[in-house]
């Protein structure tokens, strides 16, 4: 019994060491990036006023920046037991998957912890900034101290384009721009049939929240984005991040002066940052399309590449936004020396159908021609609607992809003839007829469908060479639906051969 017994007391001291050296580690960590966020923080001096405050304690504003160290290192001190809450749920977090929940990580990943103590002190960082500006948008009693500590912290915390200075980096903005504790959900999607709560009999929809923007922590957050914009590459580049999270606020763009930035970080010098407003275009354009196509205009007259592909990735969303003022961005990107530019424009080409067919089958021709592979391979997905469209492929189409040599399309359009010959015989008499009059290969085509049906290879092969009529597609009859339950069902074969003929060589 006292050996067991000793041995049980000596696990848990064991555990509660090294859950206190971790501890005490981590604190030392984040008490050291605490001071040196805050420093960076209040190089910008004064701090915006608090947007909540107490009318019978009036906000009285830090006089210097080093009594906000000595206030953030003595609360910190202080209320230690907030710190630990945080380290626990961070913990939880970022630790491997356990197998056994009971056990305790600090345990069992204590080297995988110090060797992460690095991350752990960040994310910490952030936790207590959301702790202090929660205690700050407190509604009925709000801190104006904790303000001032979180907004410099932010600004501080606030260095690089990835990680947690992302993600809950802005989320602490709009809760500022809103004047709204962290963690609120300003607004509730209406319920779906995958939810608990759906009502199909509903006759008014549940309206959703409005989201309000507050004059005061508008200028805050203001404030902050200005502090990111006039600062070096990485914290703009942050700030591009968290523009078009915003944007997905359309109560929040013009308050914040979302456009005005855009159109600042266009002309940026550093091409990775105007890269960057390409992923803002199509919410843009969403929010005004004279701003939108005015921000598309000055992105597209940059020449580095970088801002180039940039825009050709985002091109079928402004097609279904601009119609067909996003034409010349598309004939301009086709003319680029930049292969990248090329493979994602002509991938695009798919979206003139939706505005004139006759000219998106013009488009195809013309590109089949193109010197670089990736281009005419681009085609090959607009194949099955050009069939159906121009049937007798008086562009030629058909015949130059097919002689292109490229085995890529190559396969593709022999997937579809062979398929074409399954389900519509004429259309296919049509395709091989005009290939074997233009001297075609028509090899690659026979050996594949010898090796499926050699009794129609034959058939075909006998046709073109001695004429007559063609072999014909067996059309079985549809079932006609009596609405009424069948007494059996039909064998699964039979079922997949009428849906080929209702689907036809475009399933």
């Amino acid at each position: 019994m006292r050996t067991a017994s000793g041995k049980i007391g000596w696990g848990v001291d064991c555990v509660s060491k090294i859950r206190k050296n971790i501890s005490n580690e981590a604190f030392e960590l984040v008490a050291t990036g605490l001071v040196e966020a805050l420093e960076r923080g209040t190089v910008a001096w004064p701090l915006p006023s608090p947007p909540m405050s107490d009318p019978d304690f009036p906000a009285i504003p830090p006089t210097s920046p080093h009594v906000l160290f000595e206030q953030g290192l003595g609360i910190l001190n202080v209320d230690r037991g907030m710190f630990d809450r945080h380290l626990n749920s961070v913990v939880d977090l970022i630790v491997p998957h356990r197998m056994n929940l009971s056990d305790d990580p600090f345990e069992i990943h204590e080297r995988w912890l110090k060797r992460r103590m690095s991350d752990v002190s960040n994310r910490l960082l952030f936790c207590i900034a959301t702790d202090w500006l929660a205690q700050a948008f407190d509604p009925h009693a709000p801190n104006t101290d904790r303000w001032w500590l979180s907004i410099a912290l932010l600004n501080g915390l606030s260095t690089v384009p990835h990680g947690q200075p992302v993600h809950q980096g802005y989320h602490l903005v709009e809760s500022i721009a809103l004047a709204e504790r962290p963690g609120t959900w300003h607004t509730q999607p209406d319920a779906g049939p995958q939810h608990m709560d759906w009502n199909p009999t509903a006759v008014v929809p549940r309206m959703s929240t409005v989201v309000v923007a507050h004059t005061q922590g508008v200028e805050a957050a203001v404030w902050l984005l200005e502090r990111l914009e006039n600062s070096a590459s990485p914290r703009r580049l942050l700030l591009m991040q968290w523009v078009r999270l915003l944007m997905e606020r359309k109560p929040l763009i013009d308050p914040l002066g979302l456009k005005e930035i855009l159109l600042r970080r266009a002309a940026d010098e550093d091409p990775e940052i105007a890269a960057q407003v390409t992923l803002c275009l199509a919410k843009s354009v969403e929010a005004d399309r004279d701003f939108g196509l005015e921000l598309t205009h000055r992105l597209h007259s940059r020449e580095e590449p970088l801002v180039q592909r940039g825009l050709a990735d985002v091109l079928t969303r402004l097609f279904r936004r601009l119609g067909e003022d996003a034409i010349p961005f598309l004939n301009d990107m086709l003319e680029s020396d930049d292969e990248s530019v090329l493979a994602a424009a002509s991938s695009t080409v798919g979206d003139l159908k939706y505005l004139d067919k006759d000219e998106w089958a013009d488009r195809l021709a013309t590109l089949a021609h193109h010197p670089l592979a990736i281009v005419r391979r681009n085609l090959v997905p607009n194949l099955r609607e050009y069939i159906e469209f121009d049937s007798t492929d008086r562009r030629g189409l058909l015949h130059q992809l097919w002689c292109d040599g490229d085995e890529v399309v190559r396969t593709r359009l022999r997937e579809l003839l062979i398929r074409m010959e399954e389900v519509d015989s004429d259309q296919f008499a049509q395709r091989i007829t005009g290939l074997n009059e233009q001297k075609s290969d028509l090899e690659p085509l026979w050996e594949i469908l010898n090796l499926r049906r050699p009794e129609r290879c034959d058939s075909w092969k006998a046709w073109l060479s001695e004429g007559g009529p063609h072999p014909t597609t067996i059309q079985r009859p549809l079932p006609q639906s009596t609405m009424e339950d069948p007494g059996e069902l039909p064998e699964l074969g039979d079922a997949l051969d009428v849906l080929d003929q209702e689907l036809g060589f475009l399933d």
